[in-house]
Formats: structure tokens, C-alpha cells, sequence
């Protein structure tokens, strides 16, 4: 089933970049506020390493403009972003629109049921590098955005809008078999296990180092080994050992819970065993995946169908709100940016002046 996923607040990922200017300079004045260096560069930092770039190096790889191509792709839209923001917020202040400490509160209560718990914001939140602080200042302009939008126009969705959505997108509520499922897993990968001897021992010799990977592998399995047999002995107790023994950090904290997966979600080896269990059985043997070893419990089937409009109605809903929400920001974005006063105050952040121009030919003589 398709994902829905909606944002009402535009985005500020914007960019960190090279400059020697001071900080608190401005760039861009948008009616008679300033856009400094220091937003822009914020701004940078956070855009970039929110991206695939984080694994290069982020945004101190592209301090550099005339040396890294990529800083002029990304720099255009964010000074963009960066003045769409500056308008939200002068037209915010101007109709007086403010966020409750209550308003805040019940943003993230409605973030938190859409995720499923506070350890699985948590976890997502770690995953993406943002702060609780961040967080927090998110969903106040969240709540802000929302009511700005419910000021201009308020936004209905009916139950009838929700059916015919759902009539006409059919395929993106149909969903192969799955299981649901948790599980214990022991480390024993041993590209990694080379790698952390390595770095203990750079000298090590081949056939020491093979030798040092194979004591580590069965030292590992005679964990796992002896984990399941803890399990096989207090088979209600699989959460409790999973928080305390397994080397997922991920589903640890949940007792292993994995949720409902298909098949091809996960690797071969773990995704067969899985699929061959029964409901409410656990895993009789160890499942070795180059993950390591596996204890699996797996607690839930659902066979292959289409999900009834009745379990995903409240996300629909949600869905169609969110693009209707969407629609009334841009044409109010659209028309602010059209009767805005924006001055460039720095040329190289005006995207109609800081295009790399072409040498012109020599004149002839």
C-alpha cells in the first residue's frame, strides 16, 4: 500500500556554504527584512546533509563554489526556499497567527499515533539527524503554516472525496503476503569482523587474520546458540531477552518487533525462514544471515489482498486534506513572491546574476 506523506511546512533546507563574508551580513532583503550569511549558511548545512551527499563528506565538501559544480545547483534553491520562508513568516506575523505550548503538544501527540510510538519517532529521528529542539520548532511552524492556511480558505474533505479517491487508486492499496514478525539478532558479519581486526592490528598476517575472523564467527554463534536456548526454555520471554541481548539497536528497544513485511523486504535466508513459520512459533534453529544470527518469532500472517477502505480511511483523509492544504499555500506563495520587494544584496546569490558567464571571443583586430 502506498505511503502517504505530507508536509505542510515548506521546506528550509537550505545550505551552509563557503564564504568569507561575516556572518550577520545580509544577502537578500525580502520587503524590509534580512536574509543573512549566517541563514544561508545554516540553511546549507542542513539541506546537504539531509541528502545522499551526508555519505561524501555533506556540506564541507561543497564550501568551495568555483571548485564543486554541485554548490550552484543546490545554492538556487535554497535561496529560494530561504525567501518563501521569509514571506510565510512576515504574512504569519502580519494576520497575527501564533502556536500554543498546547498546539505544539498536540502536533507531536498526532505525529507519534501516525508513527506508531515515541520510540519509533525516536529511532526516525536519530536516522535523520534531527534534535528534539528541531523537532520542536518543526511542528510550531507547522501548526502556524496549518492555521495560516485555515485563514485563507478552509479546508474540507468529505467521506465521499475519500471513496472516490479510493475507487480510483485501487492498486496502491493491494499488498503481497506478509508476516509479522520479531527477532534476536547476534553480529557475525565478516567483512566487518576483518575490518574492526584490522584496525586493532594493521600488521596482522593473512593467515592469523583468518584464523582471528573464525574464533570471533564461533564465538558469536555460541552466543546466538546460547540465547535460543535461553528463549526455547521462556518462550514468553522473547521481548524481555530481545531488549536485553539482541544487537539490533534498532528493534531492540521493541522487543524485536519488526512488523508486517513481505517477502522480498528482507534477506532470503531470514525472509524463508520467516515465511515457513506458523503464527505464534519461534525459530527452532539459528538463521544465519550475513547480518549474523537470527531468532525468529513470528506472530501474525496476512495474506495477499487489498486493504479495506475502512483501515485506511483516516490516512486518506489525511492524505487529500494535506493536498488541498498544499494547493491553497502555493497560490498564496505564488502571489506573494509576485508582489514581493526582493533585493539581492550580494549578486552572487541572485540566480539571474550568479551564472557562470561564458568568456566571449576575442574581437578580432
Amino acid at each position: 500500500m502506498k505511503k502517504f506523506i505530507a508536509c505542510l511546512a515548506m521546506s528550509s533546507m537550505l545550505f551552509t556554504g563557503c564564504t568569507f563574508m561575516h556572518k550577520s551580513q545580509g544577502i537578500i532583503k525580502v520587503n524590509d527584512q534580512v536574509i543573512t550569511q549566517a541563514d544561508f549558511d545554516e540553511a546549507f548545512t542542513k539541506g546537504i546533509d539531509q541528502t545522499f551527499l551526508k555519505q561524501f563528506g555533506g556540506a564541507k565538501n561543497l564550501k568551495d563554489p568555483l571548485s564543486n559544480p554541485l554548490f550552484a545547483v543546490f545554492k538556487d534553491k535554497i535561496v529560494k526556499e530561504l525567501i518563501i520562508k521569509e514571506l510565510l513568516d512576515q504574512e504569519i506575523a502580519k494576520r497575527g497567527i501564533t502556536a500554543s505550548k498546547e498546539d505544539v503538544e498536540n502536533e507531536l501527540k498526532a505525529v507519534i499515533d501516525k508513527v506508531g510510538s515515541k520510540e519509533e519517532l525516536n529511532k526516525i529521528l536519530k536516522q535523520r539527524g534531527i534534535s528534539n529542539e528541531q523537532l520542536t520548532k518543526d511542528l510550531e511552524t507547522q501548526v502556524k503554516i496549518r492555521k495560516l492556511v485555515n485563514s485563507i480558505e478552509k479546508v474540507n474533505v468529505t467521506d465521499g472525496d475519500v471513496q472516490k479517491y479510493y475507487n480510483s487508486h485501487k492498486e496502491e492499496f493491494k499488498h503481497p503476503e506478509q508476516v509479522r514478525a520479531s527477532h534476536i539478532l547476534v553480529m557475525a558479519n565478516t567483512v566487518n569482523l576483518i575490518k574492526q581486526i584490522k584496525e586493532k592490528n594493521p600488521n596482522i598476517n593473512p593467515t592469523d587474520l583468518n584464523a582471528e575472523v573464525e574464533k570471533q564467527m564461533a564465538a558469536q554463534k555460541a552466543k546466538a546458540e546460547a540465547i535460543l536456548a535461553e528463549v526455547n526454555k521462556n518462550p514468553a520471554d522473547f521481548e524481555k531477552i530481545a531488549q536485553e541481548k539482541s544487537e539490533d539497536k534498532g528493534s531492540a528497544p521493541r522487543g524485536g518487533e519488526l512488523g508486517f513485511f513481505p517477502k522480498e523486504a528482507m534477506v532470503k535466508e531470514f525472509a524463508d525462514a520467516a515465511f515457513s513459520m506458523a503464527p505464534n512459533t519461534i525459530s527452532k534453529s539459528l538463521v544465519k544471515t550475513d547480518y549474523g544470527y537470527h531468532i525468529i518469532k513470528v506472530t501474525d500472517r496476512r495474506q495477499a489482498g487489498t486493504t479495506p477502505l475502512a483501515k485506511v480511511k483516516d490516512e486518506v483523509k489525511f492524505y487529500l486534506e494535506t493536498q488541498k492544504q498544499i494547493d491553497v499555500l502555493k497560490k498564496l506563495t505564488d502571489s506573494l513572491m509576485k508582489n514581493a520587494k526582493i533585493e539581492y544584496l550580494d549578486d552572487k546569490y541572485n540566480p539571474e546574476k550568479s551564472k557562470t558567464e561564458e568568456p566571449k571571443p576575442a574581437e578580432k583586430k
